[in-house]
């Protein structure tokens, strides 16, 4: 097995060309396990130089929408009202308990909902839900700490 880091844009080229031809190798094998590492490595790489970031709030509970087909009907019932998921589908502010709703309802990561310029503060939100003692009061105060920075 030669592997070696995938450094630049020519080593994951040319890794990814490796994975293509392993493709069909059976798993438990010596080409098997090279396919593998491989498949590791180029994630390694593609997460550091080519991240994806999440979706704008609006298109990622849209796309949920036109998965699930729901309308804005249903979509009212979630977020409190027609004018709520107006203003939700036009970019508005979404409050703390839409945030919930979207996410425990519909199953749309924190991260989509709050964008990607808020991915620590999505992350801190979903510590905080997981502890269910400390939420209110914790959230809370999180809410208003990203109030004040806006």
């Amino acid at each position: 097995m030669n592997i070696k880091p995938i450094k630049t844009e020519a080593d994951h080229k040319g890794a990814l060309a490796e994975i293509r031809k392993l493709w069909e190798v059976e798993p438990n094998t010596p080409e098997g396990d090279k396919l593998e590492v491989l498949i590791m490595l180029v994630d390694a790489y593609e997460e550091k130089h080519h991240p994806i970031a999440p979706p704008n709030p609006v298109e990622a509970i849209k796309f949920r929408m036109d998965q699930d087909d729901l309308r804005r009907v249903d979509l009212a019932r979630i977020v409190g009202g027609k004018n709520r998921a107006t203003e939700v589908l036009a970019g508005k502010k979404m409050t703390r308990t839409m945030i919930e709703n979207l996410h425990n309802k519909l199953g749309i990561p924190y991260e989509s909902l709050f964008g990607p310029h808020d991915h620590i503060n999505c992350v801190n939100a979903y510590r905080i839900s997981m502890d269910t003692d400390r939420k209110r009061t914790v959230r809370r105060e999180w809410f208003d700490r990203r109030r004040e920075a806006a």
